[in-house]
């Protein structure tokens, strides 16, 4: 009797160590699952085309032989020779191109002794002619400019002995007193280091070729002093003209600043973005703040009311008198990811991550057909279309959430979008809000792109000034202007007006009516 006592309790404790076993094997194998998952993650990202479109061929950049790539398919060159006295020939993309170019005519002719007919002798008469046309490129030139003031003075009251006053010749202010910067000078280099990312010591190499020595911190001095006496009141002026909006976009990214006080110089800063909506005037401003916290949105956009595009960061919560609007490329991507992180096997069959995928596609493609629509319009249409596909969405996502792994890629995608879920169906209260936020990460990419180059800011002082100047050379862009010669209006400009006087600064302002067709950015043709 003991013996078989002993034998039940023996198979008991053998089933209970099973069961355990069994428990830990599986805890074990979703572990491994899951590091394989984030490894096969990993290396997309690091060695994979960030697109999350699929590809049949390879676009990745080619950084060393990029000439050879890009002249493997040539585009067709235009017609070289054009015979006047035969049909003229209607203008190709190519003429398209370059038709608002300033032209310089060079005439070859025969010397008057050699205009005679090698057949018969008799003298030669013009015919007709052959145009070849062709690009002449005229480098950046560095230019000393003298201002010489003329004054003038009273010979009567010099003989008479009275006080003689001394007349001056009106003269245009500097930018910067006592320094060498130039309205075009201090242009350039912001255009060379924010617009076309070439940071401050490659500048100072360039400018030593052409002879001329200008330290980096000569240029730093410009850049910093100008963004703070005269785009700063710009960039407020545009600030208050933004919080009037009822529809912004949010994104932010990280800023390194070496010399923060009271930080190390690894310390991660931050780039905040807002800007306007499809239906406002384009307006773009960054500001450089040292953390990511939730107070930073909320006295930058203190007075703002209406809706808010912005991606899933919790910051953004809370703020008053505003409706936040989800994005749902960042949905779509969180599916996407999953996808990508199966085994390549797996990766062709009908798995949930590619269902999520779908719902998100649908709702894309509905967006698709809907751009051209009136806001009015677009607003019902999605009512009929996307609201149905949104329902059935969420009643798919609830029913996955009991099967998923919560750390799975797939897991988190379906915690996302139900986490998120009041903001991803906000677009369908007004049909002028966006799907997505891909409106502030457009904007906030030149940033980015740029940051690749310069890597860091040296001072908060110097952070703010970048931001400053990012936000104005950006909002010129998005306003169809060259930033060179907007800059460089506003710098012969603004020293000159009072920056205080709000009239003053409406008029400058990158939408403004009033601006100079000189500062406008010409057709580029198509391109």
């Amino acid at each position: 009797m003991n013996n078989i006592v002993v034998a039940a309790e023996t198979i008991e404790s053998l089933e209970k160590r099973i069961q355990r076993l069994e428990q830990e094997n599986a805890e074990l194998a979703a572990k491994v699952a899951w590091y394989e998952e984030q490894f096969r993650l990993s290396q997309r990202r690091r060695f994979a085309a960030s697109s999350e479109r699929s590809k049949t061929t390879s676009e990745q950049l080619e950084l060393f032989n990029e000439a050879e790539v890009e002249a493997q398919t040539p585009p067709p060159e235009p017609t070289v020779e054009t015979v006047t006295v035969r049909r003229v020939k209607k203008p190709g993309q190519r003429e398209e191109k370059l038709k608002e170019l300033p032209v310089e005519r060079i005439e070859h002719r025969l010397a008057e002794e050699e205009q005679v007919c090698p057949q018969c002798g008799d003298a030669l008469h013009e015919m007709s002619t052959e145009v070849r046309r062709e690009l002449k490129i005229i480098p950046a030139q560095v230019k000393v400019v003298e201002h010489v003031r003329q004054l003038y003075s009273c010979r009567r009251c010099e003989r008479e002995e009275i006080q003689t006053p001394i007349v001056k010749a009106p003269m245009p202010k500097p930018v910067q007193p006592g320094s060498l910067a130039s309205p075009s000078a201090v242009a350039y280099v912001m255009t060379q280091k924010y617009v076309e990312g070439m940071p401050l010591y490659r500048q100072e190499q360039q400018f030593e070729r052409q002879g001329l020595a200008l330290s980096r911190q000569t240029l730093a001095n410009w850049i910093v002093y100008s963004a703070e006496h005269w785009l700063e009141p710009l960039y407020e002026r545009m600030h208050r003209e933004l919080l009037n909006q009822d529809i912004l976009h949010a994104d932010e990214t990280t800023l390194q600043v070496l010399r923060e006080p009271g930080r190390a110089a690894e310390t991660t800063s931050y780039l905040w973005l807002y800007r306007t909506g499809r239906y406002s005037p384009p307006i773009v401003l960054y500001e450089y703040q040292r953390t990511r916290a939730a107070e930073h949105p909320k006295a930058f956009l203190n007075g703002f009311k209406g809706y808010l595009h912005v991606d899933g960061y919790a910051g953004y919560n809370g703020l008053a008198d505003v409706t936040l609007v989800g994005c749902w490329a960042h949905a779509r991507r969180k599916f996407d990811e999953a996808l990508k992180s199966l085994p390549a096997s797996k990766r062709s069959a009908p798995v949930a991550a590619k269902e999520g995928l779908a719902y998100c596609n649908r709702l894309f493609a509905i967006e698709r057909d809907l751009k051209d629509l009136t806001p009015e319009e677009r607003y019902r249409r999605r009512l009929e279309l996307s609201r149905p596909v949104l329902d059935e969405f969420l009643a798919w996502l609830v029913e996955q959430k009991e099967h998923a792994l919560p750390k799975s890629a797939f897991g988190q995608a379906i915690q996302y979008c139900l986490g998120q879920w009041g903001k991803l169906e906000a677009f369908l209260k007004d049909g002028r809000l966006e799907i997505d936020n891909n409106r502030s990460e457009r904007s906030i990419k030149p940033f980015v792109i740029g940051r690749k180059n310069w890597l860091f800011a040296n001072t908060p002082k110097g952070a703010k000034a970048s931001a400053t100047v990012y936000s104005i050379v950006e909002t010129a862009k998005e306003n169809g202007l060259n930033p060179y010669e907007y800059l460089r209006y506003l710098f012969e400009r603004l020293p000159n007006v009072d920056v205080n006087d709000t009239s003053v600064l409406d008029r400058l302002l990158p939408w403004s009516p009033e601006l100079p067709e000189s500062v406008r950015r010409r057709p580029s043709g198509g391109t």
